[in-house]
């Protein structure tokens, strides 16, 4: 069983320390079990591979409906993180946290986590989502917007126009925020 933790940054973002079988011919992990997390009430229904090349960064997205959980298969990001939910104790934290596939950690983001990655070198996630894909459910918000002050470390990364034009979180109308 893989040692899963409580992010005491923001509530409800769990890491998963992942269990690895190493031999002379590789290596073995479990990456997901729906066992892992008892008191959620949620099942993946769809799993995504996402490819980015070193110095793209993707995000920050959020959704009101979905539950994304990250597995970094190569390569290194680092994973921007913040609390929109304005009931939550952790309204407004942000994090970051450095993955790589050597680390084997898994995370677990609850609805309502502005999330996004910069690939630090080039690099391939499989994420689990707890919806199909919904582009209702689909919201952004300005990956170095001053008001969330996330510390990404980087100053001019390749974004899609997607994320490029995404607004700031006090230009979001209260309708699109996650309670």
């Amino acid at each position: 069983m893989p040692t899963i933790s409580q992010s005491p940054s923001i509530d409800g973002l769990m890491h998963v320390q992942l269990e690895r079988y190493r031999d002379r011919r590789g290596q073995f992990s479990e990456i997901f079990r729906k066992e892992w997390f008892p008191d959620q009430k949620w099942a993946a229904v769809q799993s995504n591979h996402s490819v980015s090349r070193a110095g793209v960064l993707r995000g920050l997205h959020y959704h009101h409906l979905q539950v994304d959980y990250w597995y970094v298969m190569e390569g290194s990001i680092r994973a921007g993180l913040v609390d929109l939910r304005t009931s939550s104790p952790t309204y407004l934290e942000a994090i970051t946290l450095d993955l790589d596939h050597e680390k084997g950690i898994g995370i677990f983001i609850p609805t309502g986590v502005a999330h996004g990655f910069f690939a630090v070198e080039d690099s391939a996630i499989l994420y689990f989502v707890d919806k199909y894909y919904n582009g209702r459910d689909e919201f952004g918000v300005m990956w170095n917007d001053t008001d969330i002050n996330l510390d990404w470390g980087v100053s001019d990364p390749f974004l899609s126009e997607r994320d490029r034009i995404n607004p700031r979180l006090r230009d979001i109308p209260e309708s699109d925020r996650p309670q």
